[in-house]
């Protein structure tokens, strides 16, 4: 869910991202014509991590295999292009809902996927079901204009099932849907389990949060949608 934004400068690869600028020249079909640059993210990333794993590291396989696959879930239009998961039998469950094919998943766009919940309406933080992938992004990239950086902060088992502990966090430095920012870090933790193939290639994944640890920062902000009384102090 990193919210970087695409520059048209070729670079040399990302080194935290697979799949990105070696390709820049092959068929791929990007969402902005060109392979994002990751550069302020990157920036956000090594201010704030917590961890420095090794190079080599089970760790740092994951970490660099989760970005991976959410900068082609972001940038990439077309699931042929994809070299991250396994097509055929993708599946992506969030804190137990039913799972999103890799194609329902493309569409509808990593946060609307990882934010729609079964609460009722007058409790939604934020309404997915409303939202386009478009959107979405445009909202989250308004909050976090350095960026939503991510990390690993520890890995529990190797492949083929990988389970890991993780962190997402930002600064609220951009207005998001009518709430003005805090200038504060915004952070959330969470548990993944991911299934791989023998190409390292995910079938399956699972991610569980709590999607009040994200919103409880993004809405401490104003909300420019409510008329306050002129005699209130």
């Amino acid at each position: 869910m990193a919210a970087e934004k695409e520059v048209g400068v070729k670079r040399a690869s990302d080194k935290y991202r697979s799949f990105l600028h070696d390709e820049a020249g092959g068929d791929i079909q990007w969402r902005h014509g060109r392979a994002p640059i990751f550069d302020a993210v990157n920036e956000l990333f090594e201010q704030g991590r917590t961890q420095v794993w090794p190079e080599g590291s089970l760790e740092e396989k994951v970490q660099n295999a989760v970005k991976s696959w959410e900068m082609e879930l972001s940038h990439k239009t077309r699931i042929q292009d994809f070299r991250t998961i396994n097509p055929e039998k993708f599946k992506l469950f969030v804190n137990g809902r039913e799972g999103l094919s890799a194609e329902e998943t493309l569409k509808v766009g990593s946060y609307n996927a990882l934010l729609k919940t079964s609460l009722p309406e007058q409790f939604k933080f934020y309404k997915s079901e409303e939202e386009s992938f478009e959107s979405s992004h445009d909202a989250f990239r308004s909050a976090f204009p350095r960026g939503f950086a991510w990390e690993v902060m520890a890995v529990y088992s190797g492949p083929p099932v990988v389970a890991y502990k993780f962190r997402h966090w930002g600064y609220f430095e951009g207005p998001f849907n009518g709430h003005s920012p805090t200038g504060e870090l915004v952070q959330f933790y969470g548990l993944g389990i991911m299934k791989v193939d023998e190409s390292l290639r995910a079938e399956e994944v699972e991610i569980y949060y709590d999607p009040a640890e994200l919103f409880g920062g993004l809405l401490k902000g104003t909300d420019s949608n409510i008329k306050h009384c002129p005699f209130q102090k």
